[in-house]
């Protein structure tokens, strides 16, 4: 079968990763990743929709009485802020707990891609490589926590700039995110990947822009974990990885 011409919009991996996710041979390395995305969201819409009133109404019980005429306009910030914090935690432990498959699927979609076979790969490497996987996950979240503060108070209190920022910063992180997979199996560290995705700076941000518009619409965001990492994966055997 004849290989698609490398294309530099970023957008157009998103739909090369439909393809790929849904491939014989890679299916089955989807599946996983599917189900842990599946169950975790389910747990996550049951823990916004009980929660989410509660904790509001608590946070604004904290008030003073000589600010309770603020409550009006705190009430949809303190939504927010609870909502990003749910968002946040829930990512985190889905991509923890789904990282050592993400590499999986992005190494056999790297072969489908190239036919080169890793050299110390399949289920045996990836669990050898769990404590490294996982690690790497935790470098995610310690490169996105403080940049997140800083956007997020722009979000809030600079408007439509500041939500133009945040979205666009959710798409760089949906990026890192998902093409880190197919660096780091060949152990490219983080701060080298970071660098080749700003070197392709426009490629990389229209794919995670579009990740993040898909990831936003009810059912669709089910799939785009093992999408993104089909996708991403693809990305980088066109246009990232280093001769």
């Amino acid at each position: 079968m004849s290989q698609p011409v490398p294309n530099d919009f970023g957008g157009s991996y998103v739909g090369r990763g439909f393809e790929l996710a849904f491939q014989k041979g890679v299916r089955r390395y989807v599946l996983i990743p599917l189900s842990i995305n599946i169950i975790l969201f389910s747990i996550a819409i049951h823990a916004i929709f009980h929660y989410t009133g509660i904790w509001v109404a608590d946070l604004i019980e904290w008030l003073p009485g000589w600010l309770e005429w603020l409550e009006i306009i705190l009430w949809p910030l303190i939504v927010i802020a609870v909502l990003l914090v749910f968002g946040l935690l829930f990512t985190s432990v889905a991509n923890i707990i789904a990282s050592p498959f993400n590499s999986l699927l992005a190494e056999k979609v790297e072969y489908r891609l190239t036919g080169v076979k890793p050299l110390d790969g399949g289920v045996s490497g990836m669990i050898k490589d769990i404590p490294r996987t996982i690690g790497r996950e935790f470098q995610k979240i310690l490169y996105f926590i403080p940049r997140a503060i800083g956007y997020g108070l722009l979000l809030l209190f600079v408007p439509i700039i500041g939500q133009v920022l945040w979205f666009l910063f959710g798409g760089w992180m949906m990026t890192i995110q998902y093409a880190d997979y197919a660096f780091d199996n060949h152990k490219i560290p983080f701060d080298r990947m970071r660098y080749q995705l700003r070197q392709n700076r426009g490629l990389s941000l229209s794919f995670g822009v579009i990740v993040a518009l898909l990831a936003s619409i009810p059912i669709v965001n089910l799939v785009m974990i093992p999408v993104a990492v089909c996708g991403a994966t693809a990305m980088y055997v066109d246009h990232l990885q280093e001769a």
